[in-house]
């Protein structure tokens, strides 16, 4: 068949690991037959970014502003042991907050479902959408390891020459401190972005932190979120007979667990973190959600919100064979290639990136699926596959699609 043509390039920001292997398989069997890619390419590899001060990730978070349309393979954030086992020059910070911080915006991320695997909370009827703030917090953090007794000082310095000084902590003896930051634009920007989603999806919104502990600055978050609601969205949800709501997060965990679904939770960088990861294994695999960073001026970035499967990629590494989920890598591709046909006004492009999924589907329902899956399929006697044999049976249901 004549392959898809494309007009503007995708950003394309390669990983690390077991999830670097699948990137390749999948470009290889699932896209390249069938489209004539176009990506300008990004090694975001631990090995790469070390070896170019991190450099190389700035770069690709500019060049998606330039394009406007990104895909992500996961990546590793080092810590100590990895810093040893990489033979690195510095720890540094995750890839994604420094791409996010770049592009700000909100990651929107949901559940893959399919009608075989069950939620493990009984009454959950329809996916929940995570809203995760993408700007600062403790992924813009700064740390001292304090190593003597002393005074921790937060000290700001106004351009006007206005100072603030409050004392964080009389230490005693070794410890450690953190500070951290927002700002008020990129909090309204999130606010925006979430009700703006809520509208398009006519779902309820839900919003929480923790203000009755951080008055200053959750409570800042839950101030703008209220203002820019009612100033811009509270008529047009009336009329759509759609809720918003803020509460505190653990209220929020509870109502969450005893909810039925079908409805967008806002939450803080490392809550929508966290969250999101308790959410995609309670549908069922944390490689089953999708993951897109909306920015403000309209640039998009696809990722596999998960990690990047070490211990699949030892066993690959001593030739061992591996049944490591693919599915939310396909869907960043797809979503990729689906916003890039929009934006684009390619339908063709757009057509191959919804029967890709719809391949994908096909594959699951007829009960091929990796051995994460295997347990929580009811319904459907499943077949375990390696994650050659799942992306091959997806090639074979794709090929059919599209002839």
């Amino acid at each position: 068949m004549k392959k898809i043509m494309m007009t503007t390039p995708l950003v394309e920001m390669d990983g690390d690991e077991m999830t670097r292997i699948l990137w390749k398989m999948i470009k290889d069997e699932l896209i390249l037959p069938f489209v004539d890619l176009k990506t300008e390419y990004y090694d975001l590899g631990l090995p790469e970014r070390d070896k170019t001060n991190d450099q190389v990730t700035i770069d690709s978070a500019e060049a998606t502003k330039k394009y406007g349309v990104a895909v992500k393979c996961a990546t590793i954030t080092p810590n100590a042991q990895r810093m040893d086992e990489y033979k690195l020059h510095k720890m540094w910070k995750s890839p994604n907050g420094t791409i996010r911080s770049i592009l700000d915006g909100t990651v929107f991320r949901a559940p893959i479902t399919i009608s075989s695997i069950h939620p493990c909370v009984k009454n959950w009827e329809k996916p929940i959408t995570i809203a995760r703030h993408a700007y600062g917090d403790v992924y813009k953090s700064v740390e001292i390891r304090v190593n003597e007794p002393g005074v921790a000082k937060l000290v700001f310095e106004g351009a006007s020459g206005e100072r603030q000084e409050v004392v964080v902590h009389e230490f005693k003896g070794e410890g450690v401190l953190q500070g951290m930051h927002n700002t008020d634009k990129s909090i309204r920007s999130f606010a925006h972005s979430c009700f703006k989603f809520a509208i398009d999806t006519k779902q309820d919104l839900w919003f929480a932190t923790k203000d009755t502990i951080s008055k200053k600055y959750d409570a800042q978050f839950r101030e703008i979120f209220q203002e820019v609601y009612d100033k811009d969205y509270k008529a047009e949800f009336e009329k759509l007979g759609i809720e918003y709501f803020y509460t505190l997060i653990d209220d929020a965990v509870a109502r969450v667990i005893r909810s039925k679904g079908g409805f967008i939770w806002a939450c803080k960088n490392y809550d929508g973190d966290v969250m999101s990861d308790m959410l995609s294994t309670a549908f069922g695999s944390l490689a089953m959600m999708t993951s897109v960073l909306v920015s403000p001026d309209g640039n998009y970035e696809y990722e596999a919100a998960h990690g990047t499967v070490t211990r699949h990629y030892y066993k690959y590494l001593k030739g061992e064979e591996t049944s490591t989920n693919p599915m939310a890598t396909i869907f960043a591709w797809s979503g990729a290639l689906r916003k890039r046909g929009e934006i684009d006004g390619l339908a063709d492009l757009v057509k191959f990136a919804n029967e890709l999924e719809a391949a994908c589907f096909d594959t699951l329902n007829a009960g091929i699926v990796t051995k994460d899956l295997v347990n929580l399929m009811e319904g459907v006697t499943p077949t375990a596959v390696n994650s050659a044999g799942f992306i091959g049976a997806i090639r074979e249901r794709l090929e059919k699609r599209l002839n």
